[in-house]
């Protein structure tokens, strides 16, 4: 292995880069040394691009595998909120109110709450201010509504595409300030020593026939991680194609993770991915399941629903409630998750939502609905015609997005399925955002500030808020020059050579990593999504601890340019090991079914009788509501650790002393 001399350092618009060349094993790898570099073109990556070069940190860089893909980009649903401190009318609210609201989610550290109340309103302004459309009254009032876990009216949306315009609009503030982005560049290894980030390997995913343009390194003092959640592990997803998630290779470099067990499932279309919440559901399609051919088609709501005002009011309040919760389960819509489940996983079959018939082929008798879904229907004028009449009136929109798509829901059934849809656990951090390498700084969906349950849209202003506080701890306290080129090259040489060797050995002229990988992301989707079982995880566990014992044997590629699906594998692998075995030892220490999981238990009870055994739960208690639980990874070995949550912090609000702290010593940091 050799290092190079820088071989240039220039300017880009007041953005510093240095750019050398080292060989290892043989590669001359390009090397780009910067003070910070983010990961990701989300919302939560672009927005701390944007904050640090607000906040004059200038020597930054974005890396991203593709600036067009990921969740916030291409993902949404009937009306996609965004949830924040109430801006209108004479309803009360308060920073404490809202931090309350969130930390009553369970499981959930009360700094974070309280930093993503108070930043709230901020961030939304921030994101008003550069654009987003969201809405307002007259007299400049955002007014708001009320979503799930939400006792106020703090939520408000753009429309479906929400995240997408947050994006949008970032991306062209980053880009105004002149902020590089290495785009197609996929991220393969956190580089650490002692604890404290080096850099990351990447992939140029446009050069991978070229041996010598094959890798690149990036030399960093800090690390903004924004990847999103691990959508990869999963077969039955809504996160959409191009979103795979980077968590693994995290776990790999030492990062915690924290309550890897609390994920938000539900049902969603598959072509296109999409969440078929709200008015999908109050306009009452028909469920239908098929074979797999299309054929044999049956409305399966009536095998379990013998009134069928009962089965109409649920499907309408699986629009109201939409993500699958065990707690509505038993007399609850969450029952048309498991049915759907049934169908899909357990039978074989497919199943779909038809819009261009009612439910049984006849007219709906409004009456034997629930007074609040009748009520809805009646204030919303959709007392009438077929699902797809009523769901044009209610939310024009919602058909428009499909139809844009290639799905026309007046021509044709849509596809859907019970999807994984949010990691509220991830990546363990403080209340900086920064994780317990120093250094590296988890932001959005990868990062864990949620717990077991979380209001509506809380995920996008949880994005802004830890995105913002780590820009204003790095330029505060993160400032100065990335390691010497010959320096950083001796303390990552190890761990390059190492990814570099792995890419070497799977290249045997045959191919089957996309096999392998619709294999084990089928096998979480089965074991460790919504319905999860003691014997369906140890298996799990040991089919893919035996994947990833074998990889370099068992997986192979006939050319490089299939490397980025190689390095992808391994990062799945490796996430679901660790989620896997956070689920059993979550089980292993007495938990029963909360949030978005069912847990089977022999000793339980079945939510209907006609239901199969692996229905059979214990709803837990809520004693856990104030237990973490934390999970480190080391050479295939898990450490797990349960701590109490951080109590909501209690200030001195007393004005003169704060202002005092904030002007001599920075207690801001």
């Amino acid at each position: 292995m050799t290092a190079g001399k820088e071989d240039c350092t220039f300017e880009k618009r007041g953005v510093k880069m240095a750019e050398a060349v080292i060989k290892i094993n043989g590669y001359p790898i390009k090397v780009y040394s910067f003070n910070t570099v983010v990961v990701g073109t989300g919302a939560a990556g672009l927005n701390a691009a944007d904050r640090l070069a607000g906040y004059g940190q200038k020597d930054l860089a974005i890396v991203t595998e593709h600036i067009n893909a990921g969740t916030s980009r291409n993902t949404g649903s009937d009306k996609q909120t965004y949830y924040k401190l109430t801006l209108s009318g004479g309803e009360p609210d308060s920073v404490e109110e809202l931090a309350n609201t969130l930390f009553a989610g369970q499981c959930v550290d009360g700094d974070h709450a309280l930093c993503e109340a108070a930043l709230s309103a901020q961030c939304f302004l921030r994101l008003v201010e550069l654009g987003v459309p969201f809405p307002r009254n007259r007299y400049g009032e955002y007014i708001g509504y009320k979503t799930d876990h939400d006792p106020r009216r703090r939520a408000t949306s753009a429309g479906p595409y929400t995240s997408k315009y947050m994006t949008e609009c970032l991306e062209r503030a980053v880009r105004a300030k002149g902020i590089p982005i290495f785009d197609r560049y996929q991220v393969i290894k956190i580089l650490v020593s002692g604890n404290r980030l080096r850099g990351i390997l990447c992939l140029n995913l446009q050069n991978l026939k070229e041996p010598a343009e094959r890798y690149a390194l990036f030399n960093c003092k800090n690390l903004i991680y924004a990847t999103g959640g691990p959508a990869g592990m999963y077969a039955d997803s809504v996160y959409p194609f191009g979103h795979y998630g980077a968590t693994g290779i995290a776990f790999e470099a030492g990062v915690k993770g924290k309550n890897l067990t609390e994920w938000q499932y539900g049902l969603a279309s598959l072509k296109p991915r999409w969440n078929v919440s709200g008015t999908y559901m109050q306009a009452l399609p028909k469920f239908i399941s098929t074979d797999q051919d299309g054929k044999d088609p049956r409305e399966f709501l009536f095998d379990f629903f013998p009134e069928k005002g009962v089965m109409l009011t649920n499907v309408f309040l699986k629009g109201y409630q939409w993500p699958f919760d065990v707690r509505k389960v038993r007399n609850g819509s969450s029952i048309i998750d498991l049915l759907v489940y049934i169908e899909t996983c357990l039978k074989g079959r497919r199943v779909f939502l038809d819009y261009r018939e009612n439910p049984g082929n006849e007219a709906i008798d409004y009456t034997a609905l629930s007074s609040e879904a009748r009520e809805y229907l009646e204030r919303a004028g959709a007392t009438f015609g077929t699902p797809i009449e009523r769901l044009a009136h209610m939310n024009a929109p919602a058909v428009s997005f499909y139809k844009d798509k290639g799905v026309d829901l007046y021509r044709e059934p849509l596809e859907i399925a019970l999807c994984a849809q949010h990691n509220n656990g991830g990546l363990a951090i403080d209340h900086w955002w920064q994780t317990n390498v120093e250094g590296f700084f988890a932001v959005g969906e990868v990062s864990a500030s949620h717990g077991v349950y979380r209001p509506g849209g809380s995920a996008l202003n949880a994005g802004q808020v830890g995105s913002t506080r780590a820009a204003q701890y790095i330029a505060a306290h993160g400032k100065g020059e990335p390691a010497a080129v010959e320096t950083f090259s001796a303390e990552v040489a190890t761990a390059v050579a190492e990814a570099l060797t792995m890419g070497e050995a799977v290249l045997d002229g045959d191919d089957n990593v996309e096999a392998l990988w619709a294999e084990a992301a089928k096998r979480m989707s089965r074991a460790g999504a919504a319905i999860r079982s003691r014997d369906g995880l140890y298996a799990a566990i040991a089919a893919t601890k035996e994947e990833l014992a074998n990889f370099k044997q068992k997986v192979k590629i006939s050319s490089p340019q299939k490397l980025s699906k190689v390095y992808r594998l391994y990062d799945l692998l490796l996430c679901q090991y660790v989620y896997l075995n956070a689920m059993a030892d979550y089980i292993e220490r007495g938990g029963k079914s909360r949030g978005s999981a069912l847990y089977t238990d022999p000793d339980g009870l079945l939510p209907d009788e006609s239901l199969p055994e692996i229905f059979r739960f214990t709803l837990d208690d809520g004693t856990r509501g104030d237990q973490v639980q934390e999970v480190s990874y080391c050479n295939g070995v898990l450490e797990f650790n349960w701590r109490k949550v951080r109590p909501l912090p209690k200030e001195d609000d007393f004005f003169e002393n704060v202002w005092r702290s904030f002007r001599e010593n920075g207690n801001v940091y």
